[in-house]
């Protein structure tokens, strides 16, 4: 049988044009962090460097798409390792240029230290080697909060609701970009619904930015923290991060955290009416079930230290944070009790719902994982009996729960790899190596022991933060487009 190379072997030229085309996109953004290094006292060094970055951006851009034109039957014939290698591809060319202005402004020792700040931050992952982060100017603390608003849906979300005329294609590269089990049920109208995900995400932030305004917070503060907060990055202005602020101001960031951790889906039924599917809907449960059983557990655990009221604004507060990945602190738990530090780890691990902002595993994936477990066990007791596995009342097929159980075991691999390569590579304890790896993969940010919340990741040595740098981004990617880069397969015709 005669195979069609064209189908079976990635396009390059369309897989460089539509990365250009994302690159233009989001040098045409940085003008933002621009304007703040316009309105600085000292803003030569921030002109210089973000202008560069800007100009050259652009010019690499249309270069390579002038170069790379593509046409319609190309962009027809894309095949699904195409839409990966675009998804990979994007992400890890966006994080090298986007390093840029840190690296030409001097405010970090080298190139590597710049890449991994901001990979943290497009990963909204929030690991940072900034040991004082209020000596920034203000440009790069836009630039920073920035990547995590931009990461937080997706760059490429972002591009297909801008310019939806990629068809298939487009909606591809959504479902790929985007964290889930299935979500094919969107590709009828893909613009529509990237557009109006969006707006909520923009509503949401405008909301955020205005609530912490209202309630004491700086406007510029208040629009870095939204920025982190809805999109579960964990980035502040502050050294002391949010604990620099008040109990309002506290709350707030909690609520806002919750909702960047919710499916974005269930806003959209919430638009439409849809109470039914939401109340049906077993992940949503089990996220408000975990967030909550795993705030009472701590405030129990550390009811023998300070005050009541104190302890169920920490513990509610640092539950909420590493579950949903944001990775903000208004404590040094890593002083807590080996009991709570051990519910936070494990959330870490879960992490928040897919089509959310959060990292993590994902509440609906580890409800699947249980629920095949329970039925290999019940088909031991009926072996003649159809038991199948069921979500939100609907019967899952094997290719579903299958892609999950692949995913446990590539995610639990690349775990065990990031901290054996800690290990080797720093001589730290375990517990440093465990939290750092688990943390980098989930996109959470502080860990324990010399990562902890009060610490940062400055310490490491350059091979170190390269391995985090590449779990941060698998991580992000949902594992399987960060790593069909490193198959040769994916490269040869």
């Amino acid at each position: 049988m005669q195979v069609t190379p064209g189908i079976i072997f990635m396009h390059k030229r369309f897989v460089f044009n539509f990365v250009c085309r994302i690159l233009f996109l989001v040098s045409l953004v940085m003008i933002f962090p621009l304007l703040w290094a316009l309105s600085d006292e000292d803003p030569n060094q921030g002109i210089r460097a973000f202008g560069f970055t800007i100009l050259l951006g652009l010019i690499f851009s249309v270069f390579i798409i002038s170069i790379f034109k593509v046409k319609k039957l190309q962009i027809e014939q894309a095949t699904y390792k195409d839409t990966l290698s675009i998804v990979g591809l994007s992400w890890v060319l966006l994080s090298l240029w986007g390093a840029l202005p840190l690296y030409l402004m001097e405010v970090v020792p080298n190139y590597t230290d710049a890449v991994f700040e901001i990979v943290s931050g497009f990963t909204t992952t929030g690991s940072s080697i900034f040991k004082d982060v209020e000596i920034l100017p203000r440009s790069i603390l836009f630039w920073r909060s920035l990547t995590h608003w931009l990461g937080g849906l997706g760059v490429i979300s972002f591009f297909i609701a801008l310019f939806p005329s990629f068809g298939i294609t487009s909606m591809r590269l959504y479902n790929f970009e985007s964290s889930g089990i299935d979500s094919s049920k969107m590709s009828s109208q893909i613009r529509k619904t990237a557009s109006l995900l969006w707006i909520i995400y923009i509503f949401l932030t405008v909301i955020s930015v205005l609530l912490l305004y209202f309630n004491g917070m700086p406007i510029f503060d208040a629009i870095c923290h939204a920025f982190g907060a809805i999109a579960t990055g964990g980035y502040s202005t502050k050294n002391a991060s949010i604990g620099a602020y008040g109990r309002n101001i506290q709350w707030i960031i909690i609520f806002i955290m919750v909702s960047g951790g919710v499916n974005f889906s269930f806003y959209i039924k919430l638009l439409r009416g849809q109470f039914r599917n939401i109340f049906k809907s077993e992940e949503i449960w089990l996220y408000f079930a975990l967030l909550f059983g795993g705030s009472v557990i701590c405030a129990i655990l550390l009811s023998s230290h300070g005050k009541i009221f104190d302890n169920i604004l920490d513990s509610v507060f640092q539950v909420v944070s590493i579950m949903t990945a944001t990775g903000y602190a208004t404590t040094d738990f890593a002083q807590w009790p080996y009991g709570a530090q051990c519910i936070l780890l494990i959330l870490m691990f879960v992490g928040g719902c897919v089509g959310s902002t959060s990292g993590g595993f994902k509440v609906v994936r580890v409800l699947v994982s249980f629920k095949k477990s329970f039925q290999t066990i019940k088909q031991y007791i009926y072996p003649h009996a159809i038991i199948s596995v069921r979500l939100n009342g609907v019967a899952l097929s094997e290719k579903i729960i299958l892609s999950v159980m692949s995913y446990f075991i590539i995610y639990i691999v690349l775990f065990v790899f990031g901290a054996m390569l800690l290990l080797i590579f720093e001589s730290c304890d375990i517990v440093t190596a465990i939290s750092a790896s688990i943390s980098a993969l989930s996109s959470v940010g502080p860990g324990l022991g010399a990562v902890g919340p009060m610490q940062n990741y400055a310490w490491m040595t350059i091979w170190s933060k390269w391995t985090l740098i590449f779990l941060m981004l698998a991580g992000r990617m949902e594992l399987h487009a960060i790593l069909l880069l490193f198959i040769p397969a994916t490269w040869r015709k």
